[in-house]
């Protein structure tokens, strides 16, 4: 672990520090109160053996209750505050968190692991709060409650106190011990109680593999380990917890009990009064939760400090594709024109380029289809059009403009890509398709899903529109997902249309009839580039790109690619072929 960062600390409690301060004043308040209180017994006490006024010790009785009950109203309201700053810093956290991610690009996310990223937006925020609120207080208190009460003790007897007060370190000592091994056990807890949940998740999503390959008794199996590895976790930290607070108890017992042994010898000559032995009684009653909690809160401290680096690192990855300080405005509106000059996209780490030095033109309202091989770079330069990528300046431009001086939001406005796999929320169809423009209108949506044709789908629906699409979309079948996801793009009527074999799932007649109706589109003025390892659908477009290990090595109309040898002769008679032998006898 790297040393204690205060300057990273304050500058978290920085914009609460007014709720910092009056905490940190009640605390004193309360401390003060605290120190007071024993001494005004040990009065009423010793008054009581010296002969006494009934008055005057109610009076005096009334006074304790009145401080005490202060007190704990004081140290209400400061916990209030101080773990109300927890709590502000906590939210205030998860959503720069949130929005932070939303700037990333997609491929860091996923090489990074969604577990990782959730992790560090919710455990380790969650040890952040726990820093700034419980262990800033518990600190503040700690030094406060020692500060203010050994000084009084010793007033009394120095003897006595230190005598009283030197089985604490021991006490601090064990709940290190233990607190550290606490920690890992609950983590181990949640741990075990995060898989549970994982694994009902995942069975609940493929409830119906596990019925149609009759595996329940597996996922059975499945579950009771795991749930025999949460149990044993509970298990052993209940054991511990067990064992610790039983010490602690028993060590402050000692205490107490040489301190009364001590003690009586010192009345006995004399040399102490019973108000102050009561009061040295309740000083050192008073330091046990503070030493106690002081070893919890040096692990928590630790943890948070871990955790807030954690965060911090997290917070300061900046995003390889971000728009450009100034950008360029683009024509309004868009006429949809594409162009790419050498356009080379290399992904980090990876051994070659995905894409190299392609090159082409595509002019407004072209229908224009992407064909090649399994990994050619076919998604890479659909990712590549809506900047999912990092490129360079200078290669790939829309409108007459270099995209990396566009702003993001401007760009992707324009560029509606449709990938294989469209992603559905867990929302109603309606929801689900005007995701784009969330202000959409009923009727846009309608006819957003009629030209998807999934408008027949739809009136099938007891819900209609209102149906709601379970986890993923795991509710409807895989061309009504996709389709889904083109009316989506289709809704928002950008100028350029990318589909990334997104008709893959949906069968030949509705194919057709979609891109008939993306076709008519076209002559609008919507440009249309179809990725698609179907050649037969590329027929049906002006312009075939044929991509080859990241090159781009053919392009024209489907019937002028047939008259040549290369890529795309090669790729349709294995089509061809393959269409025969599925063919019936």
């Amino acid at each position: 672990m790297g040393a204690l960062r205060p300057d990273l600390i304050w500058r978290y409690l920085r914009p609460h520090r007014k709720a910092v301060l009056q905490g940190t004043a009640a605390l004193v308040v309360v401390n003060l109160l605290s120190v007071s209180i024993p001494l005004l017994v040990r009065r009423v006490i010793d008054d009581l053996q010296d002969g006494f006024e009934l008055q005057d010790v109610f009076n005096q009785a009334l006074l304790i209750m009145v401080l005490a009950t202060l007190m704990g109203g004081v140290r209400l309201y400061s916990r209030l505050l101080v773990f109300g700053v927890g709590r502000q810093v906590e939210a205030d956290l998860k959503q720069k968190i949130f929005d932070h991610l939303l700037l990333q690009e997609p491929g860091w996310v996923q090489t990074t692991g969604s577990g990782e990223v959730i992790s560090r937006a919710t455990s380790d925020v969650e040890n952040v709060r726990r820093l700034l609120g419980f262990a800033v207080l518990s600190l503040t208190n700690t030094a406060l409650a020692y500060g203010l009460t050994l000084p009084a003790m010793l007033s009394i007897d120095p003897g006595l106190s230190l005598a009283a007060v030197g089985l604490y370190p021991l006490m601090l000592i064990t709940v290190r011990l233990f607190g550290g091994r606490m920690m890992r056990q609950q983590r181990r807890q949640q741990e075990a109680l995060a898989g549970l949940s994982d694994l009902i998740q995942e069975d609940l999503s493929g409830i119906s593999a596990i019925k149609i390959y009759g595996q329940e008794a597996t996922e059975q199996q499945a579950f009771a380990g795991r749930n025999g590895v949460y149990r044993d976790a509970a298990l052993g930290l209940a054991r511990t917890r067990s064992t610790l607070f039983p010490l602690l108890e028993g060590i402050s017992s000692i205490s107490l009990l040489l301190l009364l042994a001590l003690g009586s010898g010192q009345l006995e000559s004399g040399r102490l009064s019973i108000g102050d032995l009561v009061a040295l009684i309740l000083y050192v009653e008073r330091l046990v939760f503070p030493t106690a909690l002081l070893g919890f809160t040096l692990n928590t401290f630790q943890t948070g400090q871990v955790s807030l680096e954690r965060v911090e690192q997290l917070l300061q990855r900046r995003p390889l594709v971000q728009s450009p300080r100034q950008p360029q405005p683009a024509p309004a509106p868009g006429r949809g024109e594409l162009e790419a000059r050498g356009l080379t996209v290399r992904y980090p780490g990876a051994a070659r380029p995905a894409l190299v030095d392609v090159t082409f033109r595509i002019e407004p309202g072209e229908l224009v289809a992407v064909v090649g091989p399994v990994g050619c770079g076919k998604t890479t330069l659909a990712r590549a059009l809506g900047r999912m990528v990092e490129l360079d300046p200078g290669e790939l431009w829309l409108d007459g403009i270099d995209v990396t001086q566009m702003a993001l939001e401007q760009l992707r406005s324009r560029v509606a890509l449709v990938p294989q796999e469209g992603y559905l929320f867990t929302a109603s169809l309606a929801d689900n398709l005007r995701f784009g423009e969330p202000e959409a209108s009923q009727q846009r949506v309608e006819t957003a899903a009629a030209q998807a044709r999934l408008d027949g789908d739809i009136k099938g629906f007891p819900d209609g529109y209102l149906t709601l699409v379970g986890e993923r979309g795991i509710t409807l079948s895989g061309g009504q997902r996709q389709r889904t996801a083109l009316g989506r793009a289709l809704l928002v009527d950008a100028p350029i249309l990318v589909l990334d074999d997104a008709l893959a799932s949906v069968d030949n007649t509705t194919a057709a009839e979609i891109l008939r109706t993306i076709r008519g589109q076209g002559q609008q003025g919507r440009t249309v580039l179809m990725i698609s390892h179907q050649l037969s659908a590329a027929a049906a477009c002006d312009r075939v790109l044929v991509l080859e290990d990241g090159r781009l090595v053919q392009q024209g109309h489907h019937l002028e690619l047939l008259e040549q040898p290369g890529t795309y002769r090669r790729l349709w008679a294995r089509e061809q072929a393959k269409e025969e032998l599925q063919a019936p006898a």
